[in-house]
């Protein structure tokens, strides 16, 4: 089975994700971390985040790998842990610009699907359910107001020892959403088939409940 989780930045997915799998005894999945390794590897190596040719070349020569962890999902580039190094403010200023690259989309979209066909997953991005795996037995599309997501993602760096001003976190979130929504190769929108659910007011128990139980409505049949 695979489970899509798309939606917006701060939207809770990644966390939600996590507990879902964990919940089910699934693999998680986190697509959008194979687009920040390319990243991260644009910002080693000076590449431009507009050389759409250069970036789908560093995609295809470096193996990027996800290893599952206790934790969570550690990142690997050419066997080198970079689980911290993509979460860095100068990766994600310049990941929806990489992403936005049909070429490299299409490599890294490549290796998602060879992990995804074996197993069952449950996988959180932005094109998930509608570009990577439109046959995805539950689709989710996970959407929350802006203040609740500059809230949040303001905590997340928080935690990290990487505090930013809300002001400077809100703008980069309404930055990436006009790139994620705008660009022209699998742009961030929910499937035509996506359960949608707003997660401003809730705490992230009660969305990985919620999404347990719909997981178990479609494994019954009892939903479409």
């Amino acid at each position: 089975m695979i489970v899509a989780i798309d939606g917006p930045a701060g939207a809770g997915k990644s966390t939600v994700a996590r507990g879902v799998a964990a919940r089910l005894g699934m693999g998680y999945l986190d697509t959008g971390a194979m687009y920040r390794a390319v990243t991260y590897l644009a910002v080693r190596d000076g590449v431009a985040s507009t050389d759409g040719d250069r970036l789908a070349e560093l995609a295809r020569a470096h193996v990027m790998r996800m290893r599952p962890t206790p934790g969570g999902l550690a990142i690997e580039v050419d066997g080198q842990d970079v689980t911290e190094a993509i979460r860095t403010a100068e990766v994600t200023a310049q990941v929806s610009a990489v992403a936005a690259h049909p070429g490299v989309r299409s490599v890294v979209t490549a290796i998602q699907r060879e992990v995804m066909a074996h197993g069952s997953w449950v996988c959180d991005g932005r094109d998930v359910g509608t570009t990577v795996w439109p046959a995805a037995e539950l689709k989710v599309f996970l959407t929350a107001s802006a203040a609740e997501r500059g809230r949040r993602r303001c905590a997340e760096l928080g935690a990290r020892g990487k505090p930013e001003p809300l002001a400077d976190v809100q703008a980069a979130i309404e930055q990436r959403d006009h790139q994620d929504t705008t660009r022209a190769t699998s742009p961030l929108r929910a499937a035509e088939d996506a359960v949608h659910l707003d997660t401003s007011e809730l705490s992230v128990d009660q969305v990985v409940e919620t999404i347990v139980a719909w997981v178990a409505e479609v494994s019954t049949g009892a939903r479409p």
